[in-house]
């Protein structure tokens, strides 16, 4: 299969022949467009990603898509399981006519619907699960082969014997080198955003020599140990590509402070030189116009006190991604910080049927906390948030999918 080396200087051309503005309201066209300013090298994969990329969770139209094709995004992240991602990304790129100009990521994972909740492929799959859930991705993304294949959200369950037999699953290693000779995926990655042995769970892949990239939850309010995991996929020539880099994505009223806190927060984690790039969720032209004056900028004292004023006033109720100190001090084995997360989809981003849907495939729910007496959580918890008021608050939020 030939392929034509990425020119990273064709994405800076307009696109006009494409009619991306057309039929766009005036508001939706602010005066100052973003562009990707910046262009990294994947590790050994040799891509050149740009810096903010495409996180594909919520994709409302193909238009999108294109719109950040033509200001210069060449990364795709998407999955089986991101309701219509695969598809109108699909539609983009049949009228792109360009399959070479960008960069599709995608999992190793089911479509919504399936029994429980549970999407992703478990260890216990065969060969041929594997190789048809590429498959699928390949029919609804209208391609002939994904530039990178995920195993997602590794450490989501305690059992850190259960995560090493999902990531090195002999099937799924199998599965990947057929599709790699036949032409059908490129390269094998892993993702993390915990909550349980990210870190290690992301050095076993490194250091194993099966995975071409990583994907960790990566922010300025939590994460000590990731940056030795960084500096050791860099030793490694593993590519690394950040995300979760919002830190809960909340209330972002301080921009009348003086900056954007999106700026401050992408530019915090691009200042790491072992992250090629990051990716982000894109609902609307405004973002792609927003988030990308972020690409290519230094980070200032400007953006650090920017990212002080957030963590002051959302530290006391963030649930940082990843962490997990909480959950050892709970009788029953509730999965506090998976709970949380996706609470945290369905409030902050507006995810709400993907966090019910996920929160209904749960083995143990947050029900078991209605009559929980002490809340241990609550002490547990090394940043002070009320770890039980939230999990209550999370099964009324959630539970409504059932």
């Amino acid at each position: 299969m030939k392929r034509r080396q990425f020119l990273k200087t064709s994405l800076l051309t307009s696109a006009s022949g494409l009619g991306l503005a057309a039929g766009l309201p005036l508001d939706a066209q602010p005066a100052e467009k973003g562009r990707v300013r910046q262009y990294r090298r994947l590790g050994r994969t040799g891509l050149e990603i740009s810096d903010i990329s495409f996180g594909a969770g919520q994709v409302p139209s193909a238009s999108l898509v294109l719109r950040a094709i033509d200001q210069g995004i060449n990364y795709f992240d998407t999955a089986p399981d991101y309701g219509q991602s695969e598809a109108l990304i699909g539609e983009a790129l049949a009228k792109l006519g360009q399959r070479d100009k960008v960069y599709i990521a995608s999992k190793f994972c089911r479509p919504v619907g399936y029994e429980e909740g549970v999407s992703h492929l478990q260890p216990g799959s065969t060969k041929a699960d594997y190789k048809a859930a590429v498959e699928g991705s390949l029919r609804r993304l209208r391609t002939d082969y994904l530039d990178v294949v995920f195993v997602h959200a590794i450490g989501g369950v305690r059992d850190v014997d259960v995560e090493r037999r999902r990531l090195f699953d002999e099937a799924m290693l199998s599965a990947f080198q057929e599709l790699r000779q036949e032409g059908k995926a490129r390269y094998l990655a892993v993702s993390s955003h915990g909550p349980s042995h990210m870190e290690a769970l992301l050095t076993a892949a490194v250091e194993s020599g099966h995975y071409d990239l990583i994907m960790p939850a990566f922010n300025f309010m939590k994460f000590p140990k990731v940056p030795e995991v960084l500096k050791l996929a860099a030793a490694r020539n593993v590519g690394v590509v950040a995300m979760k880099t919002l830190a809960g994505a909340r209330d972002m009223a301080l921009d009348a402070q003086g900056g954007v806190f999106e700026h401050a927060a992408f530019k915090w984690v691009l200042k790491h030189p072992e992250v090629a790039g990051l990716i982000v969720t894109f609902r609307r032209i405004g973002d792609v116009d927003n988030y990308l004056q972020a690409s290519g900028q230094a980070f200032a004292a400007a953006d650090q006190r920017l990212l002080d004023r957030y963590a002051a006033l959302h530290g006391a109720d963030y649930c940082r991604t990843g962490c997990g100190d909480c959950e050892p001090a709970c009788p029953v084995g509730v999965p506090i910080a998976t709970i949380l997360r996706q609470q945290m989809y369905f409030q902050d981003y507006r995810e709400e049927k993907r966090a019910m849907r996920e929160y209904a495939g749960l083995a143990l729910n947050a029900a078991a906390c209605a009559g929980c007496a002490g809340a241990p959580c609550d002490g547990a918890c090394p940043h002070g948030l009320p770890v039980a008021q939230k999990l209550r608050a999370a099964h009324r939020d959630l539970s409504a999918w059932a």
